[in-house]
């Protein structure tokens, strides 16, 4: 596919990055991350998995799919028919919207252990509510987490006592300015998958009150790390949440808990709930949920009638027709295309296990970035929106992926022939993506 040669996308980043802060409200959406001032950045249309941008290009979308939140694809016909149906009747209201009853119901029927829920828009208010919680419920004030949780002050507040301790769970250069430093020592930090990192931390901290991990990301929490956890918790009175923000929907029909025996007393829920769109739950065990009742918490927002109605609709689909099989299916094909044209083309990579969330890690230090942002270009010229992870949804076909991996072979091509000729940074149009949390203007 040949690109215009005016990127509107690319000069409306510039604008807004004038304007607002971070030039928008989404680090995983900014160009920089995939590859700067040749990422269309703004989307016009959106289909399945087809999106258009504002110059009429049409790309493929094995990227990001809405970040995780479009885990039916794009404008899905039955969900986009039934929250236009609930907008006709009215979204606020002074009354109460009764789906969020209907959605309470259904969420307790798929996580059998709760007796309780509260709703909210984004994962990461999701979050702080059920951490809010957790320690009303504990009475101590002490997380110890792994992975990433978002951007509250609960979390940023590991970064008070060294800027280093969230780098390991997902993004580096996070900054806690602003976060106030009595926070300092609240947020504990240990290794996934680590059990002896995990018990060092509640040893030192024998007052932590709440236990946060994700359910899943890349790779899936080992049976002996959720034993230890679960054996811990329950032994001094702490709080586990499962953060399923990510991996929730994608396996099973709720959390990845589901299928590894963990006793979470809180689950999070968001991104792929509502199949686009705002939507979070936070679903616990009765007696813990009850102290949502002793501390405060409200909000406008959370009562709007489209996420309750977007939710129910999506649980539909994702349960009437297994979803999650059709994910697994297709993420491992694509994890094992990459992997046998890899093998071709002598590319070091790794594969994770996550299929749903499917992605590699390329294994060149610090080429890794500069080789990302080579693919993300060369693919682009194919008409394929490309990263090195893809959020498989509902719409992806093994069509679209066999066509996907016959483009990856022409650029695993061109990246081996650069490697070999010390060449991948003469070849970019663009500079090197980063991962980093960066101020973009001065």
């Amino acid at each position: 596919m040949v690109l215009e040669s005016s990127n509107s996308g690319v000069m409306l980043w510039h604008e807004s990055a004038r304007l607002i802060p971070g030039g928008n409200g989404l680090l995983s959406k900014r160009p920089d991350r995939y590859a700067p001032d040749i990422w269309p950045t703004y989307f016009s249309i959106s289909s399945g998995v087809e999106v258009v941008d504002l110059d009429g290009n049409l790309f493929i979308d094995m990227a990001q799919m809405g970040i995780g939140t479009a885990i039916l694809g794009y404008a899905n016909t039955e969900l986009t028919e039934a929250v236009v149906s609930a907008a006709r009747k009215g979204v606020n209201c002074t009354l109460n919207a009764p789906e969020e009853v209907y959605l309470a119901e259904r969420l307790l029927e798929l996580n059998p252990f709760a007796g309780g829920v509260k709703f909210a828009r984004s994962g990461g208010e999701a979050m702080a509510m059920a951490v809010r919680i957790a320690r009303a419920t504990s009475g101590r004030s002490k997380v110890a987490f792994s992975g990433y949780h978002g951007w509250m002050d609960w979390y940023l507040a590991a970064n008070l006592e060294t800027k280093n301790n969230l780098s390991q769970h997902l993004l580096p250069g996070l900054t806690p300015l602003g976060i106030p430093v009595g926070l300092a020592g609240s947020a504990i930090p240990f290794t996934y998958n680590d059990v002896d990192d995990f018990k060092k931390a509640i040893s030192e901290h024998p007052d932590i009150g709440v236990i946060c991990i994700e359910g899943a990301r890349y790779d899936f929490p080992n049976i002996d790390f959720l034993s230890e956890i679960t054996k811990i918790a329950k032994k001094n009175g702490i709080v586990v949440i499962s953060d399923e923000i990510t991996s929730g929907w994608r396996m099973t029909d709720g959390g990845v808990y589901k299928l590894n025996g963990f006793e979470p007393d809180i689950v999070v829920y968001a991104k792929a709930l509502g199949g686009g769109y705002a939507i979070s739950a936070v679903v616990g065990r009765k007696e813990v949920m009850d102290f949502a009742q002793e501390t405060f918490i409200s909000s406008t927002m959370w009562t709007e009638r489209i996420g309750f109605v977007a939710a129910l609709k999506t649980i539909d689909i994702l349960t009437a027709n297994k979803v999650w099989e059709h994910l697994i299916e297709i993420g491992t094909k694509i994890g094992d295309g990459w992997k046998r044209l890899a093998d071709s083309h002598g590319i070091d990579l790794e594969i994770t296990e996550f299929k749903p969330l499917i992605s590699f890690k390329l294994k060149y230090g610090d080429e890794n970035n500069q080789i990302m942002t080579l693919f993300t270009q060369e693919m682009l010229k194919r008409g394929y929106l490309a990263a090195s992870s893809i959020y498989v949804s509902m719409a992806h076909s093994v069509d679209i992926v066999d066509r996907y991996l016959q483009s990856v072979d022409e650029v695993f091509a061109i990246i081996r022939k650069a490697i070999d000729a010390e060449n991948v940074k003469n070849l970019l149009e663009t500079a090197p993506r980063s991962d980093a949390f960066v101020r973009l203007t001065k």
